[in-house]
């Protein structure tokens, strides 16, 4: 079996995902994509009539953000026509499984030279769902929105799923806003000393005029005094009556029933709501010697797996697990972890689980100070793992991430 290689990896700053407030927010999502390939194409003076395959990711594929956004942003970029692209949809997980099967097809020996990424804007997103409602369209408030599913396999709210592991696992409201300062922390040390900057590129308006060129997110100010003071978030949405007397905490509790749920997760120690995109270049050695691309990481393995739907959050441990098995390797030969801060807890339970250095774990900060672009997350992460490599001199990362479905996929990069 061949070489995967990643030559390059780029992405977006991350904008506030609010309509009409975040500094991306009146962009066409299409042209958040082109700006990633066009800037992974510029950087590495790629002939795009070469690039075998285009997969991208995007967890909302409806309206504007629909029809096969990783075709249709090359090309907006400007791609040659014989440049052929896919979307896919793995729920927050899609920018790892993007990257992966990547990978695949060119250690298979079938592709040489293709660009994985993901786009998600948040905003719009948003945007879509209050058209729907003002449209009289219902929205899908329950669980998979399939009752022969749910019946089987209960679904809920992410929050309140953050919420019951937190309960069963016993991890305080304390642990969980102490790692969301952490973040910010570690988030303000990265920007403040361009951690970032080897990968982000800035997102022009379509006059040339800058759109925004630096994280929007972040609240560095962020103080331990400040998170405990905010309110939980999933309280009453836990409780509401969707008819028939069903809600989100019924659903766990047809699973859990006896787990009383606590609330302890808020705007502060959740992910926050941002517009973004990444593309990675990955290549055959074949492809980067003839064209005189410099590799920078290479792919060791990958994994997917799944985990309890009902609680949707726990399958990073056992994906984790499962690729450092393909690797042939133990945590104590990773370097750099990155698991996507989708709730405070997904976090703290890793760590504890894994028993892991946490110096070592999110060491720019996560999603909980960054945000979190769903579809784009995962390829964002695994840039910033490589970047963090070169900067430390570490060899392995891992990245992992949960999704909705109670899935997590894995990949473990090493550096060049």
């Amino acid at each position: 079996m061949g070489e995967a290689y990643i030559i390059d990896a780029v992405r977006t700053p991350r904008g506030i995902g609010k309509p009409g407030k975040g500094a991306l927010s009146h962009l066409h999502p299409q042209h958040l994509a082109a700006t990633v390939l066009g800037a992974i194409r510029d950087r590495n003076g790629i002939d795009t009539a070469s690039v075998d395959d285009i997969i991208w990711s995007t967890s909302s594929q409806n309206g504007k953000q629909g029809g096969d956004l990783g075709r249709m942003s090359a090309l907006a970029a400007g791609y040659d026509i014989s440049a052929s692209g896919t979307t896919l949809d793995r729920f927050c997980g899609g920018g790892i499984t993007s990257v992966n099967l990547a990978a695949a097809s060119i250690m298979s020996g079938m592709e040489d030279c293709v660009i994985a990424g993901g786009t998600e804007m948040m905003s719009y997103t948003a945007a879509f769902a209050a058209e729907q409602a003002n449209a009289g369209l219902p929205p899908r408030l329950m669980g998979s929105g399939n009752a022969a599913l749910d019946a089987i396999h209960p679904q809920s709210h992410q929050g309140i799923c953050g919420d019951a592991i937190a309960t069963k696992e016993g991890i305080s409201r304390e642990a969980l806003d102490a790692l969301a300062l952490v973040s910010q922390q570690r988030a303000k040390r990265a920007i403040d000393e361009g951690r970032f900057a080897k990968s982000v590129v800035p997102v022009k308006n379509e006059d040339g005029s800058i759109a925004l060129d630096h994280e929007e997110f972040p609240r560095p100010e962020t103080t331990a005094e400040g998170l405990a003071a905010l309110k939980p978030s999933f309280t009453q949405i836990a409780d509401f009556d969707m008819g028939g007397g069903f809600t989100f905490r019924k659903q766990i509790n047809r699973v859990y029933g006896d787990l009383d749920i606590q609330h302890f997760h808020h705007a502060g120690n959740s992910s926050g709501v941002v517009d973004g995109a990444a593309a990675i270049l990955l290549t055959s050695k074949a492809y980067a010697d003839k064209n005189g691309l410099k590799p920078r990481g290479r792919i060791v393995a990958y994994a997917n797996i799944g985990d309890c739907p009902t609680l949707m959050l726990n399958a990073p441990v056992p994906a984790a697990k499962k690729v450092l098995t393909k690797a042939g390797l133990t945590k104590d030969d990773i370097d750099v972890w990155e698991i996507n801060e989708a709730f405070a807890v997904v976090a703290e339970k890793f760590i504890r689980d894994l028993d892991l250095d946490r110096e070592k774990v999110n060491i720019n900060g996560g999603a909980m100070a960054l945000g979190h672009p769903i579809g784009a997350t995962g390829s964002i992460l695994i840039g910033t793992a490589l970047d963090e490599l070169e900067r430390s001199g570490g060899r392995y990362a891992l990245i992992t991430m949960c999704a909705a479905g109670g899935m997590a996929p894995a990949i473990i990069i090493e550096r060049v």
